[in-house]
């Protein structure tokens, strides 16, 4: 189970998530403001936030911001409607994954462990003649040590960011669409948003391509998806 901090500032919301997620064995803390809830994470060890995008004093789209400019712990956002201006915002701020308010606790609870599967997974040990190391351009992957280096700079990416690379990696040349790839990153086969998709992809890009407007790592295939190098 995991150590969450839920970072939203509606308590009666708050009080009913947490006891929701307690009950399956999480251990929640919460948080009424943003500041609150980036003080908590610098000064905790928490393995997933939880955060409302509508918060008083920082709004949650800055929160994310900072939390992701601070490292990779994993960020479901938590947004008030399935609105498409603030899913993508906070998705492009560098949340992991989304829920609508109001939630059930079962579905967020699946979303955290979703999330928290990424951050655990390890690909198992290349048997099928695949090589462990796979470069493309200036970019370099190691599947066994889970090691990103573009220009021999080690890129920081987050769990969803890495292993949405290593699927598209381990199909080099082959388009993957949106659903594969919802379905294999992150759990998404019964209710799939290709936002999530494009907006980890979008992030993604920063920090590999040489040239993000003109990718060449993660092509786009217009209508059909996404591929890893060229056909």
């Amino acid at each position: 189970m995991a150590r969450a901090l839920l970072i939203e500032d509606d308590t009666s919301v708050a009080e009913g998530l947490r006891i929701a997620l307690t009950h399956v064995g999480h251990v929640v803390d919460c948080a009424v403001t943003g500041s609150e809830g980036l003080a908590r994470v610098a000064g905790g060890d928490y393995d997933v936030v939880v955060l409302d995008l509508m918060l008083p004093d920082i709004d949650g789209f800055e929160v994310c911001r900072r939390l992701r400019a601070a490292g990779s712990i994993p960020i479901v956002m938590l947004t008030a409607r399935d609105d498409d201006i603030d899913v993508v915002a906070g998705l492009e701020a560098g949340a992991d994954d989304y829920v609508v308010k109001p939630v059930a606790g079962r579905v967020l609870d699946a979303r955290i462990r979703a999330v928290l599967r990424r951050t655990a997974e390890r690909p198992a040990v290349m048997s099928d003649g695949r090589p462990e190391i796979v470069r493309q351009g200036s970019l370099t992957i190691d599947r066994q040590a889970l090691v990103v280096t573009s220009h021999d700079r080690v890129v920081t990416l987050t769990p969803t960011e890495l292993k949405l690379l290593l699927e598209l990696a381990d199909a080099p040349g082959r388009v993957l669409s949106r659903q594969q790839l919802l379905s294999a990153v992150w759990d998404h086969s019964y209710l799939g948003d290709s936002r999530l998709v494009d907006s980890c992809v979008q992030r993604l890009r920063a920090k590999i391509e040489d040239d993000p407007s003109s990718p060449t790592v993660v092509q786009t295939v217009r209508g059909f998806g996404y591929r890893f190098g060229g056909p």
